[in-house]
């Protein structure tokens, strides 16, 4: 016989009377209620998070368009900038050549300045203050930039150490340990402070004094100023390296006169001890007319004061 349990609940309204089957019914009911309510709002969350993630993919999506495109122009201006430097540094490669043919061309016609006159005749260095010899001295690159002092190339015609065919050395190259600081020879601004790609320098430095001489430094590791910069005699310009074609540590340095390279040898030694060395050495520079300026200069009322009274020495400090 099925056994059935009766459960009776008595309250004010009376009694009612429950079998057991009848409270498992209401329970599983109660159950299958709440899980359908849960089923129906995880639906509803999952379509609601569905779309923001599909919203969030597509503002994703056009955010990457966005940064391609800005990479696509970031990409064409970096394609213009080093179009624009290597054209740059072609030209100024082909000015120095040019430079270069013409110094060849005077060697075959024989158009050099005479050297048969005596020196007193070409510049009078004996009527020369001390001020006016200062003066050049600080305005023109003259000592060492470095502390070495001492000539690993000279300027001329050599075998190049990589291509090991014969060329030009518009320079002198320097012993400078990795890391020596490089100081500029004369005042001046800075005009070139950076790499140049085609040129094998590396590094360079290029100075811009007065009277028409340019000083330039080259293969460093670091540069220490920036272009527009106006810089003393003796101003550290950076630190000298092995940058571009270079077979060793070392400072690659040139002076120039109206873009024309000349033997930095004699403005090396040039200084107040050796003054008369630079005008017996080296021809290419009107010497004559240049001690004449200087001379006017000096004697303008107009001159600094600080200039005149100071006393300094024609090697790096």
């Amino acid at each position: 016989m099925r056994q059935r349990y009766r459960i009776t609940v008595t309250d004010y309204r009376g009694a009612r009377h429950y079998t057991l089957n009848q409270i498992m019914r209401h329970a599983m009911l109660g159950t299958a209620g709440v899980i359908a309510l849960a089923l129906l709002g995880g639906s509803v969350l999952i379509h609601a998070l569905n779309n923001r993630v599909a919203n969030l993919n597509a503002e994703l999506a056009i955010l990457e368009a966005q940064r391609a495109t800005v990479l696509a122009e970031r990409t064409a201006l970096q394609g213009e900038r080093r179009k624009l430097q290597t054209e740059m540094e072609e030209k100024s490669l082909a000015l120095l050549a040019l430079g270069d043919e013409l110094e060849h061309i005077e060697l075959l016609i024989g158009l050099r300045p005479e050297t048969d006159r005596p020196l007193a005749q070409r510049v009078n260095t004996a009527t020369q203050t001390a001020f006016e010899k200062r003066l050049m001295l600080r305005s023109i690159p003259s000592g060492w930039p470095v502390y070495s002092e001492q000539v690993t190339s000279a300027f001329g015609m050599r075998r190049h150490p990589i291509t090991e065919r014969m060329a030009m050395h518009g320079g002198v190259d320097l012993r400078a340990a990795m890391g020596t600081p490089v100081h500029a020879t004369a005042d001046g601004v800075v005009e070139w402070a950076a790499k140049q790609r085609n040129s094998g320098m590396g590094k360079v430095v290029r100075l811009v004094h007065n009277f028409g001489f340019t000083s330039l430094y080259g293969h460093l590791d670091r540069i220490e100023v920036r272009p527009g910069q106006f810089v003393q005699r003796g101003d550290l310009l950076g630190y000298s390296g092995n940058t571009g074609a270079s077979t060793a540590p070392h400072l690659h340095y040139e002076v120039r006169h109206l873009n024309r390279r000349l033997d930095p040898k004699p403005f090396l030694r040039w200084s107040m001890d050796e003054y008369d060395i630079l005008f017996a050495n080296e021809e290419h520079v009107e010497w004559e007319s240049l001690v004449e300026v200087i001379r006017r200069t000096a004697r303008t009322p107009e001159r600094p004061s600080s200039l005149q009274g100071q006393t300094w020495s024609a090697s790096l400090p």
